[in-house]
């Protein structure tokens, strides 16, 4: 235990800004930048479902917390869709309303993992989950999966090589962020059987499912209801990132304890917030989620196309490799060169082992800007 002026080890190893080193230079740019180093989307949010929707004239209390599990109303929608989604019988003590998706997986992570455990990480992955796992004195470790593995075979074997006596959890994320790849239902199912056989948890991260571009999205919570956690987005699904709402569902038992780590932190969701998530559910968010699937899907496309690229099969990004663009300086140096053309991207090691992969998010800005910004690093690139 650290004295002052000492800080905690388990916050110490937790990277800080995990996008960009180089964002300093995206406020003295000369010229139009292109900042696809954060994963959003240029779009307003459904019509109604924006802080300018949600009035107090409307909603008694909307300057007041609402329950920590979160607005009775927004519960119960947040059941009726997993229960027609999943077919699972989610009840409303298997869910948590969230200050964001990020705040979920928090609770969930802390309920159920702690000090000396690993977390197996399928990897690329979304960099905050490597710090979330720390929080908690655990270890995160990272299993290169997405870009080598061509069948549930060899995921399963992947994962058994990296673990040990210690590990207590899997995380997965489909539609994966960052490499916009859709793990196969038949890949899900060999993962969970694996997981039950070795008695672990289920993380399954699974903010893009209204972004997967071809098929029906496989969810994780009933493959294994008993030990998994499926996290769900409103940033995500509907672009409502700033408002910071999303849910949790999982074991009962378990979701009573991340409930004790959410009340102890956020207490609750922004209260305007969830009843624009109300709304986007009663709704207000179909099409807007249909629209925007379609038009994510036609961006992600032309830029893979421009890049070189597969086209991504959901999520907002693309994972690009140029090793063979890289000089003396590494990936650093040639993300430089990029922020001085204005493009900002998010380096490879935020992601996992990957020293000479770097992210774009094509959402970030409008779809013409998206278009000069990838001209701009396919010139870069000699492609």
């Amino acid at each position: 235990m650290p004295k002052a002026p000492q800080v905690s080890d388990s916050v110490a190893g937790i990277k800080g800004s995990v996008y960009s080193k180089l964002l300093h230079k995206l406020k003295t740019h000369q010229g139009e930048v292109y900042p696809f180093h954060v994963g959003d989307t240029w779009k307003s949010p459904p019509e109604g479902c924006g802080t300018d929707g949600i009035l107090a004239s409307d909603h008694a209390g909307l300057n007041q917390y609402t329950p920590p599990q979160g607005l009775p109303r927004l519960v119960d929608l947040v059941v009726e869709r997993m229960r027609v989604r999943t077919g699972a019988p989610v009840e409303r003590e298997n869910v948590l309303v969230s200050g964001g998706a990020t705040a979920g997986l928090m609770a969930a992570v802390g309920a159920v993992v702690g000090p000396g455990d690993e977390v197996l990480i399928l990897a690329p992955h979304w960099p905050l989950i490597d710090g979330i796992t720390r929080m908690f004195g655990a270890t995160p470790v990272p299993v290169p999966v997405l870009l080598s593995a061509g069948s549930a075979e060899e995921a399963v074997a992947a994962v058994e090589a990296k673990a040990t006596a210690k590990t207590a959890a899997l995380y997965v994320n489909t539609p994966s962020n960052p490499t916009g790849r859709v793990l196969p239902r038949a890949w899900l199912e060999a993962l969970v059987a694996w997981a039950r056989r070795r008695d672990l948890w289920l993380f399954f991260d699974e903010v893009y499912e209204e972004t997967q571009f071809e098929g029906t999205h496989t969810y994780g919570f009933p493959l294994a209801p008993e030990r998994s956690f499926s996290l769900h987005s409103f940033s995500k699904a509907y672009g409502m990132a700033g408002q910071r709402v999303g849910f949790d569902v999982g074991p009962r038992a378990a979701m009573a304890e991340a409930l004790k780590l959410h009340t102890h932190s956020t207490y609750s969701a922004p209260t305007a917030s969830q009843w624009a998530a109300v709304r986007a559910l009663e709704g207000a968010g179909d099409e807007w989620a249909r629209a925007s699937r379609e038009e994510y899907r036609r961006v992600g496309t032309a830029s893979a196309h421009a890049l070189g690229v597969p086209p991504p099969q959901g999520s907002t990004f693309l994972f690009l490799d140029v090793a063979e663009r890289l000089g003396p300086g590494g990936l650093a140096a040639f993300l430089e060169g990029c922020a001085e053309d204005g493009l900002f991207a998010a380096p490879g090691p935020s992601f996992g082992p990957f020293p000479t992969h770097f992210r774009i998010c094509y959402t970030a800005c409008p779809p013409d800007v998206v278009a000069r910004g990838v001209s701009v690093l396919a010139r870069r690139l000699g492609r």
